[in-house]
């Protein structure tokens, strides 16, 4: 290889790694700038996904062209063609893969769609991906992909038959997603008790958040088997009743006028409360030492019914004492036997 040659060589590279740093910094951000005027998140995620690759790309075309100017055998010649285009294929597909799992968390975010944005999903989108990708190479180089397919098909029978339990899981997770039953962040108490918000959907479990903060991981065939509450479906609002005691001298008819009052001042004056709910309150049952009713509010979620439901009372508590309204203490009677 003669001066010259190496002269060619490194001005193509120079030239391409000074092509790909202008459109990196000049074209690319234009193109953001633009994307950003839209309502779309699409459009940028493609934008800035392509943008990373831009300089490799031109930094590969020009070691590509310089390489092309030297006197090499035609075999050479073909090994470079060649491992340009297995690079570009590679890029090509890792761009579509992040694309197209950050397209699907995006539609989650963005709608109430059925595909959540569980890591199953996003898993099974990549790797199918990246499988195409690999059979594009394999074609590109001659090599036929008609028994790599049937070793394949032979070799997930096997396989199958060897993973049946982790097989089913992953098969009831697609389940459980494509019902659209379950999203991240539900709220959910399980059959077996355990409560709390949904955190991924896994391809072997689903992995719950519990009120204490910790993890419960349930496999997504135990899951699909359960009976599950949904504390988020149809609508994530929810009506909670409060039980109260009042005495029995007490004015049934002014007791539920002040208890409404109570109960449309806290709904309005809370963030989660739902502000065109009609308050209600249904006497229950003549107790032992009290006349019992039931005080109904809506919040908005499933947690906010607990902060609402301490500043109702505290709120009633002063109301009622205000008023002369008597909450009678819980009465006893003990008979003691004074045997010697």
């Amino acid at each position: 290889m003669s001066n010259n040659d190496m002269l060619q060589l490194f001005i193509y590279i120079i030239s391409g790694l000074a092509t790909g740093i202008f459109v990196h910094k000049v074209i690319m951000p234009l193109f953001a700038r633009l994307a950003a005027k839209t309502s779309l998140k699409s459009d940028d995620l493609i934008i800035k996904t392509i943008s990373k690759w831009v300089i490799p790309w031109f930094f590969a075309l020009g070691l590509y062209l310089g390489l092309k100017q030297l006197n090499f055998e035609s075999r050479y010649y073909f090994w470079i063609e060649n491992g340009l285009m297995i690079f570009y294929i590679f890029s090509g597909t890792m761009i579509l893969a992040k694309v197209v799992s950050g397209l699907i968390r995006i539609k989650a975010a963005g709608s109430d769609a059925i595909i959540p944005s569980s890591s199953i999903v996003s898993n099974i989108v990549i790797i199918i991906i990246y499988c195409i990708g690999l059979l594009i190479i394999l074609q590109s180089q001659g090599i036929s992909i008609t028994p790599v397919l049937t070793a394949l098909g032979v070799g997930g029978l096997a396989v199958a038959l060897a993973l049946q339990p982790t097989l089913s899981n992953l098969f009831a997770g697609l389940q459980i997603i494509s019902s659209g039953n379950f999203n991240r962040g539900d709220f959910i108490r399980l059959s077996s008790g355990e409560d709390g918000f949904i955190e991924d959907i896994t391809w072997r479990s689903t992995t719950i958040r519990a009120a204490s903060d910790h993890i419960i991981i349930v496999p997504n065939s135990k899951l699909a088997d359960m009976t599950v509450l949904n504390y988020h479906l149809p609508h994530q609002e929810i009506t909670f009743a409060v039980e109260v005691g009042i005495g029995y001298d007490c004015d049934l008819t002014k007791v539920e006028n002040l208890t409404k009052e109570v109960i449309r001042e806290t709904l309005l004056e809370s963030e989660h409360g739902v502000k065109e709910f009609e308050p209600d309150i249904s006497f229950v049952a003549f107790a032992d030492s009290s006349i019992r009713l039931k005080a109904f509010l809506r919040v908005n979620n499933y947690s906010a019914q607990f902060q609402v439901r301490s500043v109702f009372l505290k709120k009633l508590h002063e109301r009622y004492k205000k008023e002369g309204i008597i909450i009678p203490y819980p009465v006893r009677t003990i008979i003691m036997n004074n045997e010697k």
